[in-house]
């Protein structure tokens, strides 16, 4: 039975690091389009417009990266920590 749940758990961990480190991934890219500084006209603002639309992007995905972060370190305490108890017990 403790086996089955440790399986479960660290699966569970599995997927949602892979998701956090497609988001972290998703975030450089967007960085990386991301100017610090602009000089621009009236003439050219639909690149203004776009580089707005840029870092909100990437303040939106400030709050979904961070559950993860911290989701994924409380699976991967509680996966550890069963798998210690999982491994006292054999002995």
């Amino acid at each position: 039975m403790l086996h089955t749940i440790f399986v479960l758990l660290a699966s569970l961990w599995a997927v949602i690091t892979a998701t956090l480190v497609c988001l972290i991934i998703y975030r450089g890219t967007l960085v990386g389009h991301e100017d610090d500084q602009m000089f621009l006209d009236g003439a050219v603002q639909s690149i203004a417009d776009e580089q707005k639309e840029v870092v909100e992007r990437i303040d939106h995905l400030a709050t979904p990266i961070r559950s993860l972060w911290v989701l994924s370190g409380i699976l991967l305490v509680v996966a550890g920590g069963l798998w210690l108890y999982l491994g006292f017990q054999s002995f």
